[in-house]
């Protein structure tokens, strides 16, 4: 706002608005809304509506094209969100694999269906194939050896560059509020705020490419997060083609709300879990008409992705699993350590991604967010390149170490020793010793975790995309795989142990390590976001595993329990605080102990309240009030003797209606 100074000498107060003509009802930048005020618009249109259809066959018409609209909105969302979601999966697999070489057949294919079409693969050396060539064996014709070692490791850290490099330029010149994940903004705009520009075409387009490179080039983050932003941008889109939706704030929200939720459904393939997570984590006003409006998107939204088929394997996500034995009694102790873990984890991350972050903001490194962002992707190519748990994208990562291992496993982490007289059938292998490959994925996961939780704390808030969802899942599927090798060893060379003896029997299948990590992974993701109801039906539809609700419930509350004790701030939360939105959390709790007279206006010797009367003020003395002050708004009250308030006015309708 102007301040008084300047007001006094202009004599047009459309000059104090932001922008020239803007319509009665609408709201300027970085303001909230009037819920009740759009609340009773939206009444007052509807009951004009229903009075009309009565008197033509055409206004009928008019009538129930307004009822369907909803819907019809909710379907162009769901589509058009599985449709970018789809496209992202699928050009993410190409330019992640376009790092370590390239298909001769058809560049435009990733490492696996290149090898797919091939019909020289064999079963023991799937991921090899002649139309496949890494860099090396493209260009100086090696494939083994220091040299092609080198020159792998070179393009590799080159290919993180350029992509981080051209995200970061893209975001800071054409959408700068593509940037971060999101959602603390939405959660903002959700609760009825207004930030201009933040759900726009160009922030959708911008923050589509972008999502694909950051998640290419191998930094630590995620595509979930962002993938709500996108939705809410596609439900922003369609929201401004009916003018239902397009002139009434308040009802825009609601069709943001579902679109959070499709968000989520195509991020995760959990269409049920997207409305449970909009309803729990973004949403303000939740009434129950959006709720089967964001089921409806979700679904369609879910389809879509199903459609286009992204992994190759009609799942609609990269980790499905299914486990072949049940868990135990026992195991729900290592389940609630896991959970403590996520929740330390949690809170540790948040303390310092927010200091991080808030001296990103105070000190020059804010000033040069090109440069910090070639640091990190450099930093973390170079010591990501050498270990093969860091090299490979964070969702192969997690898959990986969510799968059981069966007979065909070619994985490390599957290397067993195994006994030569087993005749079984081949889901219900026996828990064995651990072969030299466990121990040196062990390590080399030990150092992935330690390196993950590092670099994890520097990358979220730079000006790129940047999702948490993946990141802490993984963080939570490393600690979980090792712990639950830790006690499938255990129970193998200590079957006779009271606690193994009852359900451990010699040469049976008892201790599944794949079910510790999913279980790492909720109480992770849990202790950072804060999430339960939405988050364990998020992993249980993530990973088809219906039957381990208990193990995930136990660890998803324990997580949050730890967590809140040391804070009740979930990462979302904390960065509306540092970015100082003006943000009432329906689940806060205020105890107040102030009396009324403590805080009234004025006290004695203050100049009065500037106030508008019922009956007494003239235009010139409005006009007046409102070049001398520059408040937001003027309480209503019945006379200057009798200041009983009977309403409040708020500045920008009051120049509006002069």
């Amino acid at each position: 706002m102007v301040n008084a100074g300047d007001m006094n000498g202009s004599g047009n107060l459309m000059d104090f608005l932001d922008e020239p003509f803007p319509d009665v009802g609408t709201y300027e930048d970085f303001h909230t809304i009037d819920w009740l005020r759009e609340k009773s618009r939206d009444t007052d249109r509807h009951r004009k509506i229903t009075s009309k259809s009565k008197e033509s066959i055409w206004e009928f018409i008019k009538s129930l094209l307004d009822a369907w609209s909803g819907w019809v909105v909710m379907l162009l969302i769901g589509l058009l969100a599985g449709t970018l979601a789809g496209v992202i999966d699928l050009a993410v697999d190409w330019m992640t694999d376009l790092k370590e070489g390239v298909c001769l057949s058809a560049f435009w294919y990733s490492h696996e269906q290149c090898c797919w079409t091939s019909n020289e693969t064999t079963f023991d050396d799937r991921d090899k194939c002649p139309q496949w060539q890494k860099w090396s064996e493209l260009l100086v014709s090696q494939s083994e050896g220091a040299s092609a070692y080198i020159l792998n490791y070179f393009l590799y850290i080159m290919w993180a560059l350029c992509f981080a490099f051209l995200a970061v330029s893209l975001v800071r010149v054409f959408a700068p509020y593509a940037c971060g994940s999101g959602i603390p903004e939405i959660k903002t705009i959700l609760s009825g705020f207004i930030i201009r520009g933040y759900l726009g075409k160009w922030t959708l387009l911008i923050k589509t490419v972008t999502l694909v490179l950051v998640v290419s080039s191998g930094l630590s983050l995620g595509k979930e997060g962002p993938l709500v932003h996108v939705a809410c941008c596609c439900g922003n889109f369609f929201s401004s083609l009916f003018s239902k939706y397009s002139k009434n704030e308040g009802k825009r929200r609601e069709v943001l709300s579902a679109a959070a939720a499709a968000g989520v459904s195509v991020a995760f393939g959990a269409p049920i879990g997207g409305v449970l997570f909009s309803l729990e984590e973004v949403s303000y006003y939740f009434p129950l008409k959006t709720l089967w409006r964001s089921f409806f998107a979700a679904l369609v939204a879910a389809f879509t992705l199903r459609s286009i088929n992204p992994f190759g394997n009609s799942r609609l996500v990269l980790f499905y699993v299914e486990y072949h034995t049940p868990w135990y009694m026992a195991e729900l102790f290592p389940f609630i350590l896991l959970g403590v873990f996520g929740g330390l984890w949690g809170t540790l991350f948040i303390r310092c991604n927010i200091a991080w972050c808030r001296r990103r903001k105070t000190t020059r490194l804010g000033k040069y967010p090109v440069l910090e962002v070639i640091v990190i992707t450099a930093i973390t190519a170079i010591i990501a390149y050498p270990n093969p748990y860091t090299r490979r994208s964070t969702s192969e990562l997690i898959s990986e170490l969510f799968n059981d291992c069966g007979a065909l496993e070619s994985s490390q982490l599957c290397d067993y020793i195994n006994d030569p007289n087993m005749t079984r059938p081949v889901d219900d292998i026996p828990d064995r010793p651990a072969g030299p490959g466990v121990y040196t994925a062990m390590w080399q996961l030990a150092l992935a975790l330690v390196f993950k939780i590092v670099i994890t704390i520097f990358t979220f808030g730079m000006k790129i995309p940047s999702g948490l969802f993946i990141p802490s899942m993984a963080v939570g599927a490393m600690a979980g795989r090792m712990v639950g090798i830790g006690v499938e060893q255990l129970a193998y060379h200590h079957h006779d142990w009271i606690i193994f003896r009852n359900w451990c029997r010699p040469g049976a299948d008892c201790v599944t390590p794949g079910l510790y990590a999913m279980v790492g992974a909720a109480a992770c993701l849990g202790g950072v976001t804060r999430m339960t109801v939405s988050l364990v039906v998020i992993m249980f539809e993530l990973t088809g595993g219906l039957e381990y609700i208990v193990p995930l419930m136990a660890a998803a509350v324990t997580s949050k329990w730890v967590a809140d004790a040391f804070g009740k701030e979930g990462i979302y939360e904390a960065h509306i605080h540092l970015n100082g939105y003006p943000f009432l959390d329906v689940k806060d709790e205020f105890t107040h102990r102030t009396l009324a007279t403590d805080v009234m206006r004025p006290r004695r010797g203050e100049a009065p309240l500037s106030v508008l009367t019922q009956d007494s003020m003239t235009v010139e003395d409005v006009e007046t009030l409102i070049k001398e002050t520059d408040y937001n708004g003027f309480p209503v009250v019945v006379s200057k003797d009798s200041e009983r308030l009977i309403g409040f006015a708020q500045r920008r309708e009051l120049i509006l209606a002069i």
